[in-house]
């Protein structure tokens, strides 16, 4: 499978995928998932729409990502 994953992909082709989201998501639907793929990369989607494709990213991209929302980078989105 590791071949065929690509950026884009409909999510619900990841069947090996173990989606978790964050514990501060509600019951609104205001839900992202990730998921850990094989050979290293990460997966995410839409709760509300499980079958819509995936974002496909490295680790290197997560980590560079939820460094900048740890510094707040990205609070002027939801303010």
């Amino acid at each position: 499978m590791r071949d065929a994953i690509h950026n884009g992909m409909p999510a619900v082709l990841l069947t090996e995928a173990a989606w978790r989201k964050s514990r501060h998501s509600g019951a609104t639907g205001n839900c992202m998932e990730l998921a850990r793929l094989d050979g290293g990369h990460i997966a995410v989607r839409n709760s509300r729409f499980p079958e819509d494709p995936a974002l496909v990213l490295t680790r290197a991209e997560v980590a560079a990502f939820l460094a900048g929302a740890k510094e707040g980078e990205f609070d002027d989105f939801v303010a």
